[in-house]
């Protein structure tokens, strides 16, 4: 690894693989000027262990999106394995979309490309002829690059109120997110788990507790809703983004997207299978309700509704969602200080090449929410960011000194 890099990508989730190949595709003599760090060391590892943790069998997005520049490349690829395609829009397969991936990552020739690091700090190195950042590693090393892209995603876990009221400590396996759940670790049989939240997660959460012999008690605070898509397709195009890029008020923004999104959602065929489950008398579903206040008794929870139920617990699973908010990404927080930027409800503003303003630092996923739409963190978000992103990045006028091969000694 060299110490002066042209190009720093933090993350090595899907965006920042879709960023990869879109960057080689419009210019291959980047190769060798970029480098991606993530701690795993490897490509979409945080990915495949929610998808796995979760047993989420296929995807929410169409065959369509995915990290490789060729929207039809998932098609292709799946030609010999057309039953991992699912209905009605040809989702693909967690296995297919993972085996896919991999080739992409072997047709791109990169395998070696992520460097087994966490980036612990960014800071701006103001220069006014040529400002750089320097990444501060988690093995102690400094790299100074160029530019940066923040692909790691940025959100942060969403706990309800009633959470931070708790009076007792309590066994911290006993109440977890989502975010720290993992199924294939859960013995339940006989057990009372009570799942909090209406999205799709909730939906993968129920039926895995109740595949391994638990009653489940499901609190949605609205009526379930079901949706096949996080946001309507018109948002993944000129339909509904032309009104939203006309709109010059940030605010206004921010609340198309909260109107798009519109909570969580789950899809037909969960929902459908959740029914089922109802019918056999595994799994209550209660609606416009919620958790007033819950209590640790030593060994289970007491839960009161604010409908004045009362019910008895061995596990609370919270399906709340996370939350993007720029100010506490501690990444971000150097950045912040030297070069402020209006920040609308956690969400900064943005160039329209996504690029912080007055710096080359570029941020893809949610957080990039204002200039890319509704489906900023979605799989579509990630192509529709390339196209922001890579013109800045490949254009003669910002193109790629030199690179410095000579690392100095750290």
């Amino acid at each position: 690894m060299t110490n002066n890099i042209d190009l720093a990508i933090v993350g090595a989730g899907p965006h920042a693989l879709t960023l990869t190949t879109h960057l080689l595709q419009k210019r291959q003599s980047i190769r060798g000027r970029f480098s991606v760090f993530d701690p795993s060391g490897m490509w979409l590892s945080g990915w495949k262990q929610q998808f796995a943790a979760l047993e989420i069998p296929h995807l929410r997005s169409p065959a369509v999106h995915h990290p490789d520049p060729n929207p039809f490349a998932l098609r292709k690829f799946a030609e010999s394995r057309p039953q991992e395609l699912f209905p009605p829009y040809d989702l693909p397969g967690t296995k297919l979309f993972e085996d896919f991936c991999q080739d992409v990552i072997r047709v791109w020739q990169l395998q070696e490309q992520v460097i087994p690091l966490a980036v612990k700090g960014i800071t701006p190195l103001v220069d006014n002829l040529r400002p750089k950042f320097r990444l501060d590693l988690q093995d102690g090393q400094e790299v100074i690059a160029r530019r940066v892209v923040l692909a790691t995603g940025g959100f942060q876990i969403q706990l309800p109120n009633w959470v931070k009221e708790i009076p007792t400590t309590y066994p911290p396996d006993k109440l977890c997110h989502s975010q720290n759940i993992d199924l294939r670790k859960s013995h339940l049989t006989g057990k009372r788990v009570l799942i909090v939240g209406g999205g799709l997660t909730s939906g993968h959460l129920a039926i895995g507790a109740i595949s391994r012999g638990a009653k489940v008690h499901l609190l949605i605070r609205r009526n379930l809703a079901e949706k096949l898509f996080d946001a309507e397709p018109g948002w993944l195009g000129p339909k509904y983004l032309k009104d939203f890029f006309a709109q010059s008020n940030w605010e206004k923004r921010w609340t198309m997207i909260q109107q798009a999104r519109n909570g969580g959602s789950m899809t037909p065929a969960i929902a459908t299978q959740l029914r089922r489950q109802v019918r056999a008398g595994n799994i209550r579903i209660d609606e416009q309700c919620q958790v007033i206040k819950a209590e640790w008794l030593g060994e289970n929870w007491r839960v009161e509704c604010s409908d004045s139920s009362r019910h008895e617990f061995d596990y609370i699973w919270l399906s709340t969602g996370t939350k993007f908010d720029v100010t506490t990404e501690p990444l971000l927080t150097d950045i912040l200080a030297a070069y402020p930027t209006p920040i609308i409800k956690g969400l900064p503003v943005l160039d329209t090449s996504l690029r912080w303003p007055g710096c080359e630092l570029f941020i893809m996923g949610g957080l990039a929410a204002l200039q890319v739409g509704p489906t900023a963190r979605n799989l579509s978000g990630a192509r529709m960011a390339c196209e922001k992103i890579v013109p800045a990045i490949v254009k003669p006028s910002v193109s790629f000194s030199p690179s410095i091969s000579t690392a100095k000694a750290s």
